[in-house]
């Protein structure tokens, strides 16, 4: 009886270091090809609206989207401080 508790104690305590193995987080957080999180795409997407881009207007659809996706990737880079002086 000891032994299938060990056992069974040891597969739990396994599927646990698997399940956070894989909950680890991107390196770089706008890494297109990681997963986001509602909060993070809602997050982004009030940024490109801030920056004049509307889903929902198609006229100058491919024009107004590159421009917001420059204004939102300047703005993240000067708050990460690249380009900046030392």
């Amino acid at each position: 009886m000891k032994s299938a508790i060990r056992i069974t104690s040891g597969i739990i305590v396994g599927a646990f270091c698997v399940g956070s193995a894989f909950a680890q987080t991107a390196s770089n957080p706008y890494d297109s090809s990681a997963t986001q999180t509602r909060t993070q795409v809602y997050s982004d997407l009030v940024a490109w609206r801030a920056a004049g881009f509307n889903p929902l207007e198609t006229v100058d659809y491919p024009r107004n989207a590159i421009r917001a996706g420059r204004i939102v990737t300047a703005q993240r880079g000067n708050a990460a401080g690249v380009g900046k002086e030392q």
